[in-house]
């Protein structure tokens, strides 16, 4: 009896690994992360994405992803948010950058730059585009909960608090970003504190979650996803019926 337990549960758990490597095992097998890269020559250019500061004089709040740098590409991408207050020249980015904790400084950065730039050679792409009265808002929150977050000098790739973690905060606490992070923003499920439950980062459903590595999230944006060490997966219906998968992210059903 207790040998055919523990090859049912050997069986099972031999099938959900598997089952959860399978999308990142596709990244690399079909090149979406680029493994030649050295950090210090990729490519830190501009996607062309946002528009230019001295041009647009609304307010605007944007959050980008891009496939994490090297081999944690196969599973996670890096999002950040890019604020421009009304009648701004200028982008402030907001974002963890882990390895600043090699140097001792703080981890959380926050500073005048380019809004959509390449990380380290990965094209980011747009989550969020917040404009008008709307962005107005919501930028003063961007500054206040970066202010009270509670990991600026802590940084964990896996579970967290990392990058992923952060932007998931400032998602749970600011309702106009209806913030809708990919199952591929691996960090996103660390809830701060130790908390077991909270808003989901789009703020329009709950999730509980074990330190990140164990929960479940129900919400009209996110959908039904289950976190299990720290990957998601699961099925959502906003903007139509998708799978979000570990690795590949949203595939989209119709």
């Amino acid at each position: 009896m207790l040998l055919d337990i523990l090859l049912r549960l050997f069986f099972y758990g031999t099938g959900l690994f598997f089952l959860l490597l399978s999308g990142p095992l596709l990244v690399k097998l079909t090149s979406q992360v680029n493994m030649s890269e050295d950090w210090k020559t990729a490519n830190r250019d501009s996607a062309h994405i946002a528009p230019d500061a001295h041009i647009t004089s609304e307010a605007i709040v944007q959050v980008y992803a891009a496939r994490a740098f090297n081999w944690r590409g196969f599973f996670s991408v890096h999002c950040w948010v890019s604020v421009k207050p009304k009648n701004a020249q200028e982008w402030t980015v907001y974002q963890i950058v882990g390895w600043y904790r090699y140097y001792q400084q703080p981890v959380l950065r926050v500073e005048v730059s380019s809004p959509d730039r390449y990380w380290y050679g990965n094209k980011p792409e747009l989550l969020v585009d917040i404009r008008g009265e709307k962005a107005e808002a919501a930028i003063p929150k961007v500054q206040h909960y970066t202010d009270v977050y509670p990991y600026k000098e802590k940084y964990v790739i896996w579970p967290g608090p990392n990058s992923n973690s952060y932007i998931a905060y400032l998602g749970r606490h600011i309702p106009e970003l209806r913030l809708n992070l990919p199952a591929t923003a691996v960090g996103k499920n660390f809830l701060v504190k130790n908390f077991l439950l909270a808003k989901a980062p789009s703020g329009t459903g709950y999730e509980f979650s074990i330190h990140g590595l164990l929960g479940i999230t129900l919400a009209e944006i996110e959908g039904l996803q289950f976190n299990f060490m720290g990957l998601s997966f699961g099925i959502s219906w906003h903007d139509g019926l998708a799978l979000n998968w570990p690795g590949v992210g949203r595939i989209s059903i119709f």
